[in-house]
């Protein structure tokens, strides 16, 4: 680590402690030649999850647009904020864990709709009736039907 004092490249380290959540590490350093004392950050290198939209276009991966998404599926429904945010949080996560660079809003949406399944039902109908763009009332309700009948078997 360069000293932003002398620009010497050796220093120790002092003291080092989890920072920002434990999503960083604070390392306190003295210069070997100066003896300056300085902080350094040490964050885990990620790689951007870039989503291809059904029309081809790339953009980058928004947990924001996630957790919106979600929302509005769970307007005026009994789910808790904390239940939208530790839902997106498991897609999150299984989408770092498949290691892929790109990944396709349907691999998105699926998750997304798993993970509504099982907070609520009425949440799950409302973000598939987007998600797949029933086309008419028939197709709305094979899925009403499909849910059903995983109901039945539980």
């Amino acid at each position: 680590m360069k000293c932003p004092n002398c620009g010497c490249t050796e220093s120790k380290v002092l003291d080092s402690r989890p920072a920002e959540d434990f999503q960083a590490i604070r390392r306190r350093r003295e210069c070997e030649e100066c003896q300056k004392r300085f902080t350094t950050y040490e964050r885990m290198e990620t790689i951007p999850l870039v989503v291809v939209k059904r029309d081809r276009r790339r953009e980058t991966f928004d947990r924001n647009k996630l957790i919106g998404s979600m929302l509005r599926a769970c307007e005026k429904r009994s789910v808790s904020m904390a239940q939208i945010t530790e839902a997106a949080d498991k897609v999150e996560q299984s989408l770092t864990a498949s290691l892929k660079t790109e990944v396709t809003s349907a691999e998105i949406g699926e998750l997304v709709m798993n993970e509504l399944k099982k907070i609520d039902d009425v949440s799950y109908v409302r973000f598939a009736s987007v998600y797949r763009q029933f086309k008419d009332l028939n197709t709305f309700m094979e899925e009403l039907q499909r849910l059903l009948n995983e109901e039945k078997k539980k």
